[in-house]
C-alpha cells in the first residue's frame, strides 16, 4: 500500500490523489455577480448539502496551485453576498465546462456557454433557465480555509427559494432519479452520469437492523465465492428465512440443480452459492438467502 504524507507532496500532485479518489462530486454551477452587476458562471465539484433546517449548500472555489489567484466567485460572494446554485445535468454538461474557461472578469459566461439568464425572485444573481434545479441562496459566511495556493474557501449558502422543472418530477412531485440526470466530477478529465445504467438500490436500515456478519452460518462467511460485499447484502437481512420456506424455495426453483449434481455436492455448494451471487446483484435479498441455505437442507 502506498502511504503519504500530505505536507511532503507538491500541491498540484497531492490535489491530483484527492480528486481521484474522493468521488463523483456534485457540481455548483454557481451565478453571482460583481459590484458593477456583471453576471459570473462558473462550476465548483468542493460542493455538497449539508442541512435541510435550515437549507444550508456549500461549495469551495480555492486558490489557484499556480497562481495563488481566488476565484471571481469568491471575490463576487464577498462583495455580493448571494448566489445561485445550478445543478448540472447532462444535457448542459459540455456548456457547463465551456463556462469554466479562464475568461476575463467582466466577461459573460451566460454569452460564451450559450446560456439563457433569468432573473431571481428573492436575490440579483441570474439563474440559469437550462438547469434542472435552480437554488437562489444567501451567503451566510465565507471561511477562509488558508492563504497558499489550493486553499480552499467555504461559502456557506442558505437556500430561500428553489425552481424545479416539471419534467424531472415524477407522479408524486418528486425528482425521479432517472429523469434529472444528473453529472458529477471524478479525477482528471472525467465525469460520472447518474443514468439507469450506473444507479442501483439499497434500502436503508433507518428503522431496522440487519442480524450482521456474526449471525452469519460459516459455510456462508466462509465462502470462496462471496464477497465481504455480499456478505454484507445477506448480513442486511432482518431475519434469516425459515426452513418451511427454504424447503419450498428448494423444490420449486432448485430441483433441477440437485438432481444434475446429487453426487458432487462440492460442486454443487459451488453452484449454489455462484447463483446467490447473481441473485444479490439483482437485489434479490430473500432468494440468495433461500438459495444458500438449501445446501444444508
Amino acid at each position: 500500500m502506498l502511504t503519504l504524507d500530505p505536507k511532503t507532496l507538491p500541491i498540484p500532485k497531492l490535489h491530483q490523489y484527492l480528486l481521484g479518489a474522493i468521488g463523483p462530486r456534485p457540481i455548483a454551477f454557481a451565478s453571482t455577480i460583481d459590484e458593477k452587476g456583471n453576471s459570473n458562471l462558473a462550476p465548483f465539484s468542493f460542493f455538497n448539502v449539508f442541512s435541510a433546517n435550515p437549507p444550508i449548500l456549500i461549495f469551495s472555489p480555492a486558490r489557484s496551485g499556480r497562481t495563488n489567484e481566488t476565484k471571481d466567485t469568491y471575490k463576487n460572494v464577498k462583495v455580493n453576498p448571494e448566489v445561485v446554485i445550478n445543478v448540472v445535468n447532462y444535457d448542459i454538461v459540455h456548456q457547463m465546462s465551456l463556462a469554466s474557461s479562464p475568461y476575463a472578469p467582466g466577461v459573460s459566461e451566460f454569452l460564451k456557454a450559450g446560456f439563457t439568464p433569468i432573473k431571481s425572485d428573492l436575490i440579483k444573481p441570474m439563474r440559469v433557465a437550462e438547469s434542472p434545479v435552480q437554488f437562489e441562496c444567501k451567503v451566510n459566511e465565507v471561511i477562509e480555509l488558508g492563504a497558499e495556493g489550493g486553499a480552499g474557501n467555504l461559502i456557506i449558502c442558505e437556500v430561500v427559494k428553489i425552481h424545479i422543472h416539471e419534467d424531472v418530477l415524477d407522479e408524486n412531485g418528486m425528482i425521479d432519479q432517472h429523469k434529472i440526470d444528473l453529472v458529477s466530477r471524478m479525477g482528471g478529465n472525467w465525469y460520472c452520469r447518474a443514468d439507469e445504467k450506473s444507479m442501483f438500490e439499497i434500502m436503508k436500515p433507518i428503522t431496522t437492523c440487519g442480524i450482521g456478519f456474526d449471525h452469519l452460518p460459516a459455510d456462508i462467511r466462509n465462502s470462496n465465492l462471496l464477497t465481504g460485499n455480499d456478505l454484507g447484502h445477506l448480513a442486511g437481512i432482518e431475519e434469516i428465512p425459515n426452513e418451511t420456506d427454504v424447503n419450498e424455495y428448494k423444490l420449486i426453483e432448485l430441483s433441477e440443480l440437485f438432481v444434475s449434481l446429487e453426487n458432487e455436492p462440492v460442486k454443487l455448494e459451488e453452484s449454489l452459492h455462484q447463483r446467490a451471487k447473481e441473485l444479490l446483484q439483482e437485489n434479490k435479498l430473500e432468494e440468495a438467502w433461500l438459495t444458500l441455505l438449501s445446501f444444508n437442507n
